[in-house]
């Protein structure tokens, strides 16, 4: 710059604003969604001037637009800056005010379930369609003529034409067909994206699809699939824009170049997760509801059908959980809240061997030791998260550098180290973390190493129930990660006699449709094994979004009869693994969707009263849980705060015996 006046400070490049006309022209970035409330942050810049010889005033700000629409400016600092040197700007700020709360979405005149992609069956030829790229679009015959399995329970009964889009010529593996879907979408509104993939011979080894919307050249995952022969296959996913766009692009990529690419049957529509919440609530009493009859004798020889009962339910026993970590126990609204609404604990990461043992042979138990008696305290079930965790990054540098045998020996130790001194006190442990995800055990240990550990783990602790644990398997974001490949992983597991007793699906999803999230249970369904959420959480910048997220993920969840227990991965401000996450904030108030998890609560709570029938039977449907029973006779009430229903069957009769008390 300058004619070489102006050199960078370091490196290679520097930005500079030129054609200022106001003073308050420069550089500037959008870090909207990047911070956090009540942490500090520093700001450092190294600034100067070119064109004014006696310097200048260079001033770092922070522009604010609260969720009510209000704008302000914090300044962080300033410098009299040169035109001769680089000179640092350095300030700091603080947020205090809640800037994610929004205002709940206004969605009026929505056509749900319609159809947001053009000629989607072909019947117009290649109209509204485009190739991204120099790639050639063509038109064959020879498609599923059904709907994609996902889409086909939703009101959708068209039949597909058998037409299909081929994309040949393709010289990126980002080259495939498109469509400009500018103006059709909605904001805040959910989509789901479904259609059939294939692609042509040539292929060396399994393809990666990807169905990718371009929102003013950023890019949206709108879902992944890993397509290993030339058969069709589904490919599913959801999306939502925050931002009124200018351009809207979905297309589809991924397979190597030279690969052609086919498409069939494409949909993108919105989701009615209202109408999905009604029949999921049908589903939850057929599920978790049971029909009880209690019996109440004659007292002092009068007839039972004046007995009048009055029933509450105190505590649903299914197994709701939170992570939590050390320093939150400090916390005395946080461990109020916890040890209301939880019942059961997984620790973020006091348990992990590079927390257990950070350097070869320097353990620290104490965090975890802590923990456990803090669980034990309050009644809190807790799982054990976890052994050992497969992707590389998650492993210290010392377990690293091991050699073969002594990797073994140190897996060895780990082993004996943790369980045996916890032998009891966890009820499950996660044996070997995201094996979808990483090989490093595997790679250095050989494909048995999985199993082994699975084996060595029951021999130590044989009352805890050993799970796998994965993520994305549950949303069709990954192609690395399907329900198909957990499937085959835990059969080929258990073939090598690994005693595999659960499945933990991690959930950290965005945009969740209940469709995709239940047909993924149910082909995990399949292995007979329970089914637990682990580290469940939703992230949106708006917690009204984030609320109805929370819902479609807490509804289908124990809807299934397969899940036997939701764990969220943390519920409080700054203590969450990711941002917009959390259901209380820093100060304590319980935002929408906190508001959401408690009602839920509350709605899963089952409540009747009456006078027993002329056979002195009084009957109900209820959740399995704790229970308040009050009965009322002629002559005395009596109330028996604690009535446990666990394991209720259809139609069995529970009978009362009458005391003295009773009369």
């Amino acid at each position: 710059m300058g004619d070489g006046k102006v050199l960078p400070f370091n490196g290679r490049y520097f930005a500079s604003a030129s054609g200022r006309k106001e003073r308050w022209n420069g550089v500037q970035q959008d870090i909207t969604g990047q911070l956090h409330r009540k942490l500090a942050y520093e700001v450092i810049a190294e600034v100067r001037i070119f064109g004014n010889s006696t310097g200048a005033e260079v001033r770092s700000t922070l522009w604010v637009e609260s969720p009510n629409g209000r704008e302000h400016y914090i300044s962080i600092g300033k410098v009299h800056a040169s035109d001769s040197e680089w000179l640092r700007l350095q300030g700091k700020f603080l947020l205090n005010e809640n800037l994610s709360s929004g205002l709940p979405p206004m969605l009026e005149n929505v056509s749900f379930g319609v159809n947001v992609i053009e000629n989607s069956n072909l019947s117009q030829g290649l109209r509204y369609w485009s190739p991204l790229g120099s790639c050639t679009l063509s038109i064959a015959k020879g498609s599923p003529r059904l709907l994609p399995p996902s889409i086909g329970s939703i009101g959708h009964y068209e039949q597909l034409s058998g037409l299909y889009i081929v994309a040949s010529n393709r010289m990126e593996t980002w080259m495939g067909p498109s469509q400009n879907i500018t103006n059709k979408l909605v904001l805040h509104l959910t989509y789901q994206i479904a259609a059939w993939v294939r692609v042509g011979p040539g292929a060396n080894g399994p393809q990666i699809v990807n169905l990718a919307i371009d929102v003013d050249n950023q890019w949206i995952n709108g879902g992944h699939v890993q397509v290993v022969d030339e058969k069709w296959q589904e490919i599913t996913g959801s999306f939502r824009i925050e931002k009124q766009p200018s351009k809207v692009i979905v297309y589809l990529q991924g397979p190597s170049a030279g690969v052609d690419l086919m498409i069939a049957g494409f949909h993108m529509f919105p989701v009615d997760r209202k109408a999905r919440f009604s029949r999921l609530k049908e589903k939850t009493d057929k599920v978790r509801k049971r029909d009880v009859v209690l019996k109440f004798p004659e007292v002092n020889g009068e007839d039972a059908s004046n007995t009048f009962v009055r029933i509450r339910q105190l505590k649903n026993s299914f197994p709701f959980g939170s992570c939590i970590s050390r320093s939150n126990i400090e916390n005395e609204e946080f461990v109020d809240f916890f040890v209301k609404n939880f019942n059961w604990a997984v620790f973020g990461n006091e348990m992990k061997w590079y927390h257990t043992e950070p350097e070869r042979g320097r353990y620290n138990y104490k965090d975890a030791d802590e923990m456990v008696d803090f669980c034990k305290k309050h009644g809190i079930d807790t799982r054990g998260h976890c052994i050992f965790w497969e992707v590389e990054d998650a492993v210290q540098q010392w377990v690293k550098s091991l050699e073969k045998d002594d990797l073994m020996t140190a897996v060895q130790r780990r082993l004996e180290g943790l369980l045996l001194r916890f032998k009891g006190k966890f009820k499950h442990y996660d044996v070997n973390n995201e094996m979808l995800h990483g090989s490093f055990y595997r790679d250095r240990l050989g494909e048995d190493i999985h199993a082994y550990m699975f084996r060595e783990a029951h021999k130590l602790d044989p009352s805890a129930i050993l799970f796998v644990n994965d993520y994305n398997v549950e949303d069709g974001c990954d192609a690395k990660a399907s329900p198909e490949m957990f499937i085959n992983q835990v059969l080929d597991l258990l073939n090598r006699g690994a005693p595999i007793q659960g499945i933990g699906l991690q959930g950290h999803i965005s945009n969740p449709v209940g469709e995709i999230v239940t047909a993924a249970l149910d082909k995990l369904a399949i292995l007979g094994l329970p089914i637990w959420f682990t580290e469940l959480d939703v992230d949106a910048a708006n917690e009204h979004v984030r609320a109805e997220d929370l819902e479609v993920m807490l509804r289908e969840a124990y809807a299934h009869p397969s899940v036997e227990g939701i764990v969220l991965w943390g519920f409080w401000e700054l203590s969450m693994f990711r941002d917009n996450a959390h259901l209380v904030n820093a100060e304590g108030h319980i935002n929408e969707a906190g508001k959401r998890y408690l009602a839920l609560k509350q709605e899963w709570l089952s409540h009747s009263e009456g006078h027993a029938n002329s056979f002195g039977e009084f009957e109900f449907r209820g959740y399995h849980g704790l229970y308040s029973l009050e009965v009322t006779t002629p002559r005395r009430n009596h109330v028996n705060p604690l009535w446990l229903i666990r394991r209720i069957t259809f139609g069995i009769v529970y009978k009362l015996i009458a005391s003295e008390s009773w009369s």
